[in-house]
């Protein structure tokens, strides 16, 4: 980046106060938009990144412009970035509530080495080998763009890998398997780690049976490498618009019109990247394609130097656990511990203590000495997770100029990154080079085409949310 681009100008200028207090039931599922203005959730990454910086303010009139972005997260203002970066264009980026107000600012901070929810191995059950070599370099080469958008951020990196603990004897075959794999076929240095390595060297979780460790994984400060991106992608001329929902779409002579409540945004084209938050009303393109799932995170008070030897917290790095509802962790620059996991199937539910009194109850299990330790801070998000467990960074209709990034199933902090660099090339018209299967296919629906399609289906949809989530149980903890 050119050096005279002066990334903390308006730092200490102020942000779009919110218009709306934050609704804590809010449900993608359930209601139309996800408000106007509203106020962030009440995270530690917002409660300790400080002010936000400043932006555009909300639309006020109508507008032609080349490029709309529709949502402000990690993948909206690193697509705005990229576009200006790479091809000197210059986006508008519209935001329903405030800047990077959805799963961005309500993640863990986990930047692993992934893309969706499945394994090395099992892309090559279902891509073939060549396909999920590609996949793997798709990763690497995203850690590193990562590794490189973030180094002129403040967003207290933790970097060192990925801790994968098994939390059940039988997952250690599993593990060792995979890793394995990693080493021999992808040429990355995973590694098996025993228990009493684990404990000893690394983390006293007293579910941990051992681990793998893989080397690539970096912990950061979510709302900061937010208000980073944001500073860095109006330096570069793009801009950002909060408390501007796209309430109404239409397509005209190849022109999109977003109808927000301050004025129409008339766009060449549009690139959509609101994750979880993304509502089955916005286009017809997106309903159903999505199962919104959320998420908990919990943050400790900071611990004494006695309850992190108790714990046995040698390590900053990222952490996760084996468990199909698995739960991420990790010690803070600040000596905190964080620790997330899914949590309801409803927003009218997810405002229920129990979800954070199980989440604390879970927390005990791996560091039983943090009994009674104070809990500062608790919230929870939408997780944007596709029908097949994998993203897609695409153009549905080559006709019309539409592209989305989409569906990380919650590995999103990095390779938003990569996806808003993707997206970039799509919108600028070279995505005929991306060949990989997450680029050339949509988001697709469920097996059950017709009840997908059905305006009834998502309570059927919850329904069979709930029977899942008994059956992970049963497998994580019982059989």
């Amino acid at each position: 980046m050119d050096a005279a681009i002066d990334l903390r100008a308006t730092a200490e200028r102020r942000a779009t106060p919110p218009q709306n207090p934050y609704d804590p039931a809010y449900d993608p599922l359930v209601t139309a938009t996800p408000g106007q203005g509203r106020d962030y959730a009440p995270t530690y990454w917002i409660g300790t990144a400080g002010a936000p910086p400043e932006d555009d303010g909300p639309i006020s009139r109508d507008v032609d412009v080349d490029v709309a972005i529709i949502g402000s997260g990690f993948t909206g203002l690193t697509t705005a970035i990229f576009l200006a970066q790479e091809y000197g264009i210059k986006a508008t980026v519209l935001e329903a509530n405030r800047t990077a107000w959805g799963c961005s600012t309500r993640n863990g901070g986990q930047a692993q080495c992934a893309s969706g929810r499945l394994k090395r191995s099992q892309w090559i059950a279902r891509y073939g080998l060549e396909a999920a070599l590609g996949l793997h370099r798709e990763c690497l080469d995203g850690m590193e763009s990562f590794k490189e958008l973030i180094r002129d951020i403040d967003c207290e990196p933790q970097p060192g890998g990925h801790l994968y603990v098994a939390h059940r004897p039988h997952v250690m075959p599993v593990l060792e398997k995979e890793a394995r794999l990693l080493r021999e076929v992808f040429k990355y240095d995973a590694r098996i780690l025993d228990a009493e390595t684990v404990r000893n060297e690394w983390v006293g979780d007293q579910e941990a049976c051992g681990a793998m460790h893989e080397p690539e994984g970096i912990g950061i400060h979510a709302g900061k490498l937010a208000f980073g991106y944001l500073r860095k992608a109006r330096a570069l001329g793009a801009t950002v618009h909060p408390a501007s929902p796209v309430q109404g779409w239409e397509t005209r002579n190849g022109i999109h019109h977003l109808r927000t409540p301050g004025g129409v945004v008339r766009a060449r084209a549009v690139g959509v990247c609101t994750g979880g938050y993304t509502s089955n009303g916005l286009h017809r393109e997106f309903k159903n394609r999505l199962l919104p799932i959320l998420s908990n995170s919990i943050v400790t008070r900071p611990l004494t130097r006695q309850e992190l030897d108790a714990c046995g917290l040698r390590t900053h790095q990222v952490i996760t656990d084996t468990r199909v509802l698995r739960h991420y962790y990790r010690l803070m620059p600040d000596n905190r511990l964080q620790i997330g996991s899914r949590s309801a199937i409803t927003g009218r539910d997810a405002p229920q203590k129990k979800y954070e009194d199980l989440l604390v109850a879970n927390m005990l299990r791996k560091f039983p000495a943090l009994r009674g330790v104070q809990i500062d801070y608790s919230w929870w998000g939408w997780v944007d997770v596709s029908h097949d467990m994998m993203p897609r960074i695409h153009q549905p209709d080559p006709a019309q100029s539409i592209y989305y990034a989409l569906g990380y199933g919650g590995n999103g902090v990095m390779y938003s990154a990569q996806a808003g660099r993707r997206l970039a090339q799509w919108i600028a018209g070279k995505g005929h080079q991306l060949t990989l299967p997450i680029f050339t296919s949509r988001l697709p629906f469920p097996n059950v085409r017709e009840m997908v399609e059905s305006e009834f289906f998502a309570p059927f949809r919850r329904m069979g949310q709930r029977f899942l989530y008994r059956w992970y149980y049963l497998k994580d903890e019982v059989l």
